[in-house]
């Protein structure tokens, strides 16, 4: 095993351990793909997020790939603020959601295609990924660096617009005020989408959405912070459009997310965006109110 085989081994179990996993092929995934080929040649920029305000943007000392087999931002697009994220965030999401064989991921933010990959194997055999990515350049490079991979479809496109591919999983990379009505569709039974909610300036949310078979449940699962999804970022400006932002207590206590469509907001409503709205009454006490 040479010297960086060894160091995404080393990385890929501290993450597995750190998520909580129980599937041992997240574990088998950070493994065997190498971060190095979705992030261009080093040297790279690291960005540090310290408990004080503020950002650090570091560059690794060489371009020796041990470098990045660390729990680290690393810069894809400085000026947009676009990285590669974290990794141990990643891992628990992606354990959070238990992509299974045979399912379809759509990836929602793929930047430069690197967890796109990690999912694409979680998915193996059958399953397949469709990789959305907004900005062009980054596309085109997540198109080249997953040309291999003959189970993801990359997009470049607005997937806020876009009609998604019917999907087990919905895995969004940026913040979104609340998903758009139509990712909530695309979804199938038993479907999870999980996305950072960003329904105020200072919250900032990772929230699991199941599909059951009587409405979408709902559950926040930890702090998250992304750049803003593009057209998902802002409450509609339709003078019919209704907003009611939560605070951060109350949005820590939702736990279904309805559409307007076929339920009006009621008394639970803990914020309001348009045509969708959440709630803090669970899906099993709708059942029994």
């Amino acid at each position: 095993m040479t010297r960086i085989a060894e160091a995404r081994r080393f990385y890929a179990r501290l993450l597995a351990a750190n998520a909580g996993a129980k599937d041992p092929r997240l574990e088998e995934a950070f493994a065997a793909i190498p971060r190095e080929a979705f992030l261009g040649p080093g040297p790279w920029t690291v960005i540090v997020v310290p408990w004080t305000a503020g950002r650090h943007a570091i560059e690794t000392p060489s371009a020796d790939p041990v470098h990045l087999y660390q729990n680290h931002l690393v810069a894809l697009d400085r000026d947009k603020g676009i990285n590669n994220g974290e990794p141990l965030l990643h891992a628990m999401w992606m354990t959070k959601i238990a992509p299974k064989p045979g399912e379809h991921v759509t990836h929602i933010g793929a930047g430069t295609g690197y967890y796109s990959a990690i999912l694409s194997r979680l998915v193996e055999p059958d399953g397949e990924v469709t990789a959305y990515e907004y900005e062009a350049h980054l596309a085109a490079r997540a198109a080249d660096n997953l040309a291999a991979y003959d189970n993801v479809t990359v997009v470049h496109g607005d997937a806020v617009r876009a009609q998604l591919p019917p999907s087990d999983v919905i895995y969004v990379n940026a913040g979104a005020i609340a998903p758009p009505a139509s990712w909530l569709q695309a979804l199938k039974p038993g479907g999870r989408l999980v996305f950072p909610w960003r329904p105020a300036e200072k919250i900032g949310l990772a929230v699991l959405i199941t599909r059951l078979n009587d409405g979408f449940a709902c559950q926040p699962f930890m702090r998250s912070w992304f750049i803003p999804c593009v057209g998902a970022s802002r409450p509609g400006r339709a003078p019919d459009v209704t907003v009611k932002v939560p605070s951060s207590a109350q949005a820590k206590r939702i736990r279904s997310i309805l559409l307007t469509e076929q339920k009006a907001p009621d008394a639970t409503a803990v914020a309001i965006f348009g045509d969708v709205w959440f709630s803090s009454r669970s899906l099993d006490n709708r059942r029994s109110g």
